[in-house]
């Protein structure tokens, strides 16, 4: 295998996407990341981050992208988690997520970025590392009218991502 199959093996996991740091993890520089993008087989699409240049999008792209631009460890957070499971209708001008370490200085206009503690939990969901659904949906109150975060909590359980008791306790909270 070549380097470049190493680096697509990686990304078409992650909707088309990989940073510097996963490109040297199997052997490639950041320079030959810029060759890559110079030749075409990639783009950069920010800091650290490309893209398969050949690759089909989805809709989950946005998410992962906002993801990989903030860094290792970041996670979707609150309004996103709900937006991207489709559990209740949100405003799609911003990303949120969140980070429990360092912030990258230049980021998009449309990545909104929240610090949080170190152990918060992380659950994976279509493969992007998320804020847990209950965590999300607590984390949106007063933020969100509380008629779609009900929704968000039925559809959520409805489709397996809350537990009888979760949802208990959410409801409970919110009507």
């Amino acid at each position: 295998m070549t380097k470049y199959d190493d680096i697509y093996d990686i990304a078409i996991d992650n909707y088309g996407f990989i940073t510097s740091a996963q490109a040297r993890g199997v052997g490639v520089t950041n320079n030959e990341l810029v060759q890559y993008a110079k030749r075409g087989t990639l783009e950069r699409v920010g800091q650290g981050v490309y893209r398969l240049s050949r690759h089909i999008s989805s809709p989950f792209d946005t998410y992962a992208l906002a993801v990989a631009l903030a860094g290792s460890q970041a996670r979707l957070y609150g309004e996103s988690v709900i937006a991207m499971l489709n559990l209740a209708p949100t405003n799609p001008a911003h990303v949120h997520v969140a980070v429990p370490g360092r912030i990258r200085r230049k980021l998009p206009d449309w990545l909104d970025v929240t610090r949080i503690a170190a152990d918060e939990p992380v659950a994976i969901y279509e493969g992007i590392p998320s804020q847990p659904v209950d965590f999300s949906i607590r984390s949106c109150q007063g933020k969100m009218m509380d008629e779609r975060l009900v929704e968000a909590v039925n559809n959520a359980r409805a489709q397996g991502y809350l537990s009888r008791a979760q949802t208990h306790d959410l409801l409970e909270v919110l009507l």
